[in-house]
């Protein structure tokens, strides 16, 4: 037996070089939640003979729903086509049950930016508009409401992982400017905010969504059945990576939302 037949540990590796289609080791997070918009729900954009478009949700197509039969594990869908943090915060979330204990998770991934700042413009913010002593203090802009879903889910799950996804750059070289750079920006700052918090840095590591990966993997403005599997591969193989690299954060992953412990090692 070889060691790295079995986990893949280059250090020189980067996020998305070494693709799982089995889940890789998101299997062992069990229980996942998805917040995010209309390209975490699966919507696809219909069209009929007078050019008005429709827009469907199919969470059956969703990536999450792709990932879960891919790993075999329960992923929620949290999610709807339009949504924003200030939304989920403000009505989605309670609407929904999604505060519900009982829904709890071993870990969440957030994908959320493209409504709030590209197409809602609003303010961005910085971490010091997150309150964490009372989510209810946080600021009305979009770093405010991000870090209010985090806080309030982390009190319903302490030890939870969470994933912050950002949204993937249409154009080559990685750019230093634009919408969905800031949102990168603000990611990687929340991320650095919280603890077990981790960047899935689509902007920076997956390819360009440009003219000719939207023909493959788009119908109008968003993604086909195809494009959906595809985004859940990626998903899959940068929490992998991640996994993979910082082994000693998930060795208690197991106990998550659970009364066990273990002395020797940080939940």
């Amino acid at each position: 037996m070889k060691l790295e037949d079995y986990i893949y540990l280059d250090e020189q590796e980067k996020p998305l070089d070494h693709p799982v289609t089995d889940g890789g080791y998101c299997g062992i997070l069990q229980k996942v939640a998805v917040i995010g918009d209309s390209l975490s729900s699966g919507e696809f954009e219909s069209c009929d003979e007078q050019g008005n478009p429709g827009y469907h949700d199919m969470f059956e197509y969703s990536w999450g729903q792709f990932l879960a039969r891919m790993a075999g594990i329960t992923v929620y869908n949290f999610t709807r086509g339009g949504m924003t943090a200030k939304e989920y915060c403000e009505s989605f979330a309670e609407q929904n049950g999604f505060w519900d204990p009982e829904k709890k998770c071993k870990a969440y991934i957030i994908a959320l930016g493209v409504n709030d700042i590209i197409n809602q413009k609003q303010e961005i913010g910085s971490t010091d508009d997150i309150c964490v002593e009372d989510y209810t203090k946080c600021k009305p802009t979009f770093m405010g409401y991000y870090g209010q879903i985090i806080l309030r889910m982390k009190k319903i799950a302490p030890h939870a992982k969470f994933f912050l996804v950002t949204v993937p750059r249409e154009s080559d070289p990685v750019p230093t400017s634009g919408p969905e750079y800031e949102i990168a920006c603000a990611i990687n700052e929340l991320a650095n905010f919280f603890d077990r918090t981790y960047v899935i840095d689509l902007f920076r590591y997956a390819v360009a969504y440009d003219k000719d990966f939207k023909a493959r993997f788009f119908m109008s403005g968003h993604m086909d059945a195809v494009g959906y599997q595809l985004t859940a591969r990626m998903i899959a193989s940068y929490i992998d990576y991640i996994i993979r690299h910082n082994p000693d954060d998930f060795k208690t992953v197991g106990f998550i939302n659970t009364d066990a412990y273990n002395v020797g090692y940080q939940p």
